[in-house]
């Protein structure tokens, strides 16, 4: 694949976040992708900072890659804007994004029992701060498990957020079950690559909803059927489901309704701004006027589901499905291809190859 790249200029920003640094030490720093106000990809610059130390219960990860989801467009545009009340109302709380990591444990916390120095490591970091858009981290050993040996460290970085995503939308909101009828809408992007083969895993019989161009990905993964959206619209056919997953689109959420069989569940984890809203507002009236549940959902991270996911993928019921790499000093090249939200599953970051 040829990209025509705009490599990042190297700053220098001093950055006391774990430590108040002597400035008669000698200094050690590292590079980190850094924002300081909400916008697009532009506002990214790459900077030198001070290496961060681990604290008592925090390992040190040399982070060798990393992955794009729909959380770092939150935390890089500040929208909707109801995020801000989290991540910073007039300019973002944390400065070096990255949710998803994957690397190799540099030093441990005198209180870290999990992991040692050598051990290759990967996990979801928006639950402590962020920062895997860096050379090295400081992470909570709770954020972390150890990474699988047949597995690459790009193929690592590409799991944490939106495979836990996936299962805790099919298991904790859709319930699913064996047998069940699931329809995954946007079943060619991260999460959705995920929902198709986890949703297997279950028993279930999976429906895959992507483009023209995707639906042989889809099969590849496992889904039973697919529908090419741009062939036909699945919210006027006949058939009926169990549980939707709508991990893109845009339609309304009557029209998932249709499709829904009585006690069925629709879960919407991605898609436009009105069918997140129409969720949020009449998704609760609906689910209370019938036997019909139409749900919103936020990820959240969690060890024990990584784990479960991580056992997939080492039982070969589950695989990475990744689009495109790019390297350290094409972070905003890209956040804009991922934008556009055209990616075949995972778009992934290489930092210290």
């Amino acid at each position: 694949m040829t990209r025509t790249a705009r490599p990042l200029t190297i700053q220098y920003v001093s950055l006391h976040i774990l430590k108040k640094v002597n400035p008669n030490e000698r200094r050690e720093l590292v590079k980190a992708i850094f924002y300081e106000k909400y916008g697009t990809p532009d506002v990214l610059t790459m900077k030198e900072v001070d290496i961060p130390q681990p604290q008592d219960h925090e390992v040190l990860v040399k982070v060798h890659a990393a992955s794009l989801n729909y959380g770092n467009l939150v935390l890089l545009k500040g929208e909707p804007f109801l995020a801000r009340f989290a991540f910073g109302l007039t300019k973002p709380k944390y400065t070096i994004p990255g949710g998803d990591v994957a690397g190799k444990v540099e030093a441990v916390g005198k209180d870290v029992t999990l992991f040692k120095t050598g051990d290759e490591v990967f996990g979801d970091l928006s639950a402590s701060g962020w920062g895997a858009f860096a050379e090295y981290v400081a992470v909570p050993e709770s954020s972390l498990v150890l990474k699988s040996s047949n597995m690459t460290f790009e193929e690592a970085a590409s799991v944490p957020m939106a495979a836990v995503t996936a299962l805790q939308a099919l298991r904790d909101k859709g319930q699913i079950e064996p047998g069940k009828k699931v329809l995954i809408n946007g079943a060619s992007g991260g999460v959705g690559t995920f929902a198709v083969q986890i949703a297997k895993s279950f028993g279930a019989e999976v429906t895959a909803v992507c483009s023209t161009n995707n639906v042989e990905i889809a099969r590849s993964i496992g889904a039973d059927y697919v529908i090419d959206y741009k062939q036909e619209d699945f919210t006027k056919k006949a058939e009926k489901y169990d549980l939707i997953i709508g991990a893109n689109g845009n339609h309304p959420i009557t029209a998932y309704k249709r499709v829904l069989k009585p006690n069925g569940r629709f879960v919407h984890v991605g898609g436009s701004g009105t069918q997140m809203f129409q969720t949020m507002s009449l998704g609760p009236i609906i689910s209370m006027t019938g036997s019909r549940k139409m749900l919103g959902f936020l990820q959240r991270a969690n060890k024990q589901d990584l784990l479960y996911v991580k056992e997939l993928l080492e039982a070969g019921k589950v695989k990475a499905t990744i689009d495109r790499t790019y390297s350290f000093d094409e972070v905003p090249e890209a956040f804009r291809y991922f934008e556009k939200g055209h990616a075949k599953g995972k778009v992934v970051i290489t930092i210290n190859q």
